[in-house]
């Protein structure tokens, strides 16, 4: 084991012990060398100790597959980037017909497509994509097509039916025989039945006691059903993530042009405060760390935390997959930290957030929302809270166990005239975003992880 190679398993180590972390599975490649730490255990209950080859849900990571599953149908002359989604899927109905009308699929690429986060209630139907098409009828918009963006996982999901309709296969058919079987990336699966005979992580929960509970069900708090896998259902191992990140790097290997790869990671729409990133490109969140141009995508999902993050011009990528929330959250930005510094030498710095004002805190001080979730601000004692969990209503409707909310925790407003703000304490620390006015200056919304909240 080499020196930095030492370095980056102790800290890993440390980490997971900080962060109270069951287990986790963490990678880099760096000048066409594989790097793997595996910390801990799958499952508190039936522990296996996790290594390069157990399985982890990946949440939103997915995304990254199935924007270049499209680019490879881009490639193929069978979609159009700039065409209406409507040529693909003349099934979708939304809420504002003309919106509907002029989406176009870069519009769903890149998040701008004005659609909400997500459909809370997608289970009603028989879990298809189709049937979760024919509920967004039901989704809000949040603005006009290609005013703003707002990350939405519902738009992902369409353009999982865009492919089904392109290809004339399920989704996931479609992603094997594009992107996953070329590639040979086996250890990369959907179905619960390729999961359970393989190893995998369970994701695990915190209590107020401290103690860890099992999560449950184990791929999503959201039903896990097949209407929500272009966006989130893509089931992985650090080994194949590295596989992923060869070819992200890479030179297209026969399956996508040099210059679409280097297209996807291309600013397409700037982001404003955002930790995500500076900008989308194609299924990437850009960013700058420090005069260093990064590509990478995160994902959480129940109990369970992944990130994947990629340096092109220094031939550098570095995975970390957590199986514990909402503890991994940190645990895998500390990971990331870490190996930027170990390997590339770039040490990433955190804004200095203003002393407090009582009057601009009070400004934006309310309640906000999207479909499935409220976020509080809230003045008390000298200081100006941010509190987000999932809507009452939902949790007393469901069956299955959800994630735990996120509590009352400190915020800092940030230098400038952007109305941007930093969370500086508990588990969405370091989470940055920023706030919306209307054309008198009314606060109107606020942005957390790239989606936009409005105010109530």
């Amino acid at each position: 084991m080499s020196g930095k190679q030492e370095q980056l398993a102790a800290f890993v180590e440390t980490a997971a012990k900080e962060y109270g972390v069951p287990g986790a599975a963490v990678a880099v490649l760096i000048g066409g060398e594989e790097i793997h730490v595996g910390q801990g255990v799958t499952n508190v209950d039936h522990p296996l100790p996790i290594d390069a080859h157990t399985l982890f849900p990946l949440a939103s990571v997915s995304k990254s597959f199935t924007a270049t599953a499209l680019m490879r149908l881009v490639e193929q002359g069978k979609v159009g980037l700039d065409a209406p989604v409507r040529r693909y899927v003349p099934e979708l109905r939304l809420a504002d017909e003309e919106a509907a009308a002029r989406i176009t699929v870069l519009n769903l690429l890149n998040h701008t497509a004005g659609l909400d986060w997500n459909l809370v209630d997608a289970d009603e139907g028989d879990g298809s994509l189709a049937g979760f098409v024919a509920q967004l009828d039901r989704l809000p918009l949040i603005a006009p097509p290609g005013a703003r963006a707002s990350y939405s996982q519902a738009g992902y999901n369409l353009l999982g039916r865009v492919i089904e309709n392109v290809t004339g296969l399920t989704f996931e058919k479609a992603l094997a025989e594009l992107v996953l079987e070329p590639l040979g990336l086996s250890e990369t699966v959907f179905d619960l039945d390729d999961v359970v005979v393989r190893r995998f992580a369970v994701g695990h929960h915190r209590a107020e006691d401290g103690s860890l509970t099992l999560a449950r069900p184990w791929k999503s708090w959201r039903a896990g059903l097949r209407g929500n896998n272009p966006g989130g259902g893509v089931v992985s191992s650090a080994s194949d993530l590295l596989r992923w990140a060869r070819f992200q790097l890479g030179e297209g290997e026969g399956l996508l042009a040099p210059e679409t790869l280097r297209r996807m990671q291309v600013a397409t729409v700037e982001l404003r405060g955002s930790t995500l990133g500076d900008a989308f490109g194609i299924g990437w969140f850009l960013r700058d760390v420090e005069g260093v141009r990064t590509v990478g995508h995160g994902g959480s999902g129940n109990g369970q935390f992944a990130e994947l993050l990629l340096v092109p011009e220094r031939d550098f990528a570095v995975v970390s997959l957590a199986n514990s929330g909402p503890e991994g959250y940190q645990f895998n930005q500390a990971v990331l930290k870490r190996a930027l510094e170990l390997y590339l030498g770039v040490v990433e710095r955190e804004p200095e957030p203003l002393p407090y004002d009582e009057e601009r805190a009070r400004e934006v001080a309310g309640r906000y929302e999207i479909d499935a979730m409220n976020l509080d601000l809230a003045v008390a004692g000298g200081r100006l809270t941010l509190a987000v969990g999932i809507k009452p209503e939902i949790r007393a409707a469901s069956d299955a166990q959800m994630p735990p909310d996120y509590p009352a925790a400190q915020i800092g407003l940030l230098p400038g005239e952007g109305d941007e703000y930093i969370v500086t304490e508990g588990g969405l620390k370091g989470q940055k975003g920023f706030f919306s006015r209307a054309d008198d200056g009314t606060v109107t919304g606020v942005d957390l992880g790239g989606r936009l909240f409005t105010r109530t």
